[in-house]
């Protein structure tokens, strides 16, 4: 097994998140290459140190950046290869800058909200009204949203921790209707991908299968996901849950 397979083995066997596998992998690749390609394991507190001073006083990184990249290297260190690494004596920290956020008023959400169409309106008011980060409101199922208490169940978020969030009520009336705007083809090949289209559900009960998970579908927000990072143009069966309701005639 090779450094970065037992990087990504190690990150999955603690669950962090696909993002986080990727950015340690980066800064861990550059962290090598950085020293010419030595192995990390003839590298100690001094490479480390020079490698973020590089960051921060040369490719002139955020402190966010920085403190990545050392997050990256410690988890190295610590979870992969099992070595303590001693305190890191003369590391420059980038500085951190002090901003005022800029907060939109009430007038200027609902002009922006105005502007957007389906399904990226839908979702920028769940963002908004939710307060759900973005992969959280494009991975909400059908079973994940419960309209009697009004509240959006958020599956492993940050940290691998599900928490329920406030249904908005505006968006409420969209997500209602969402459901019973579909329905479930069986594509002709027998395989298990489904088509979506406009109508109401009736065809579930030709397709028992389908209809037990059919709270396990994506609804418009999740499939707009789902169709923008893995499926093609090719592809005839998994037409995007949004597409087929905001679209029909």
């Amino acid at each position: 097994m090779t450094l970065l397979e037992a990087i990504s083995a190690t990150i999955r066997r603690l669950h962090y998140s696909p993002r986080t596998e990727e950015a340690y992998l980066h800064w861990i690749r550059a962290y090598v290459a950085f020293h010419g390609g030595r192995h990390p394991r003839t590298l100690g507190a001094a490479e480390v140190t020079a490698f973020l001073n590089h960051l921060a006083v040369d490719r002139h990184t955020s402190a966010s950046t920085q403190n990545q990249a050392l997050c990256a290297v410690v988890f190295l260190y610590r979870r992969v290869l099992a070595l303590d690494l001693p305190e890191l004596v003369g590391l420059e920290r980038a500085q951190r800058p002090h901003h005022l956020p800029a907060v939109l008023s009430r007038r200027e959400v609902n002009a922006l909200l105005e502007h957007l169409e389906p399904p990226f309106r839908l979702v920028a008011e769940l963002l908004y009204g939710s307060g759900l980060r973005l992969l959280e409101s494009l991975s909400i199922r059908v079973k994940d949203v419960d309209l009697d208490r009004h509240q959006i169940m958020v599956r492993r978020g940050k940290g691998e921790q599900d928490r329920a969030a406030l249904l908005p009520t505006r968006v409420r009336p969209a997500l209602e209707a969402q459901p019973g705007s579909t329905r479930v083809r069986v594509a002709p090949s027998g395989s298990t991908r489904v088509r979506v289209a406009p109508s109401a559900p009736a065809s579930l009960a030709e397709t028992p299968a389908l209809r037990r998970r059919w709270g396990g579908m994506w609804t418009g927000a999740g499939l707009l996901r789902q169709w923008t990072t893995k499926l093609t143009a090719s592809d005839q069966f998994c037409t995007p849950l949004w597409v087929c309701a905001w679209n029909r005639k």
